[in-house]
């Protein structure tokens, strides 16, 4: 019988991507976006850039520039400058891909780099069919969310301070903290994002079938062996992905499948849910 968690992991803005493909995209704005002034900017997709009406994220941003971008776990956001000579900082300008969005930015000389969901077909340059926001620059280059499944969202001001810690620079101490917590199925807890920010639901089957724990126990009943095994099967999860190009390149994504065995001992994997996501596991080797 399928399992049904006791909590469903909190979503500060909804649907997430996994961790790896939201830092690509943040490299992305880091490398090609920041310091151009703002000309222009599409905010007319109103369920993209809720609880804002059109014109509100515009009148914000016109004349400023991006000036940093940061990530913790799944959440990306940018700060601004202030318009003109102001020294003023403006608005932080959040941004999550939803399950299929991308940054795409375009350069002043034409040319286009991407970065964020991985699609397995890719994106040609100019295909800009599913841009959902849109910042344009004096130098007439581009920032865009495409989106095809339209989950993506845009915001000012997004409550990062809600998240946990980034799952790729947690403690031991910080980890520990977060899984000893209540009495939540394991997974659930590694999805919840104000307690560990960046799992993703790859990511977590993943770590789990690491470190062979089965994805419905609850975490009160994980020793200290279980906890330590799970942090270093999560922090070596996300270094991998992020290394070798995302969350699909891991070991066990591929077996998430029907008729799909464990790549450790062969056996026939289950599937069912937890914490409100599909989940598989190796009724074998995860206890």
């Amino acid at each position: 019988m399928p399992l049904v968690s006791q909590r469903a992991a909190p979503a500060i803005f909804g649907h997430m991507p996994e961790l790896p493909e939201v830092e690509s995209a943040r490299r992305i704005i880091d490398q090609y976006a920041l310091r151009r002034v703002i000309e222009e900017v599409d905010d007319s997709d109103t369920y993209v850039c809720r609880p804002h009406t059109p014109g509100e994220i515009r009148s914000a941003l016109l004349g400023r520039r991006l000036s940093a971008v940061h990530r913790r776990g799944k959440s990306m956001w940018c700060e601004t400058t202030g318009v003109g000579r102001s020294r003023k900082p403006g608005p932080l300008l959040g941004f999550h891909l939803g399950m299929s969005g991308k940054i795409v930015v375009g350069k002043a000389n034409g040319s286009e780099v991407d970065g964020g969901d991985y699609w397995e077909r890719g994106r040609k340059p100019g295909d800009l069919r599913f841009s959902r926001f849109r910042l344009s620059f004096t130098d007439g280059g581009f920032l865009v969310l495409v989106d095809p499944r339209r989950l993506g969202r845009v915001r000012l001001d997004p409550p990062v301070e809600k998240l946990g810690p980034d799952a790729a620079v947690v403690t031991r101490e910080e980890f520990q903290s977060a899984m000893h917590r209540g009495t939540a199925p394991v997974k659930a807890r590694l999805l919840d994002q104000e307690a560990l920010a960046g799992v993703g639901n790859l990511l977590a089957d993943q770590a789990l079938w690491t470190a062979r724990i089965r994805p419905s126990r609850p975490v009160d009943e994980l020793s200290t062996d279980d906890v330590d095994r799970l942090y270093d099967a999560v922090r070596e999860s996300v270094a991998d992905s992020l290394a070798n190009g995302g969350v699909h390149t891991l070991s066990f994504i591929p077996a998430r499948r029907a008729g799909g065995t464990c790549p450790r001992c062969g056996a026939a994997l289950q599937v069912g849910v937890v914490g409100t996501r599909t989940t598989w596991w190796c009724p074998v080797e995860q206890t």
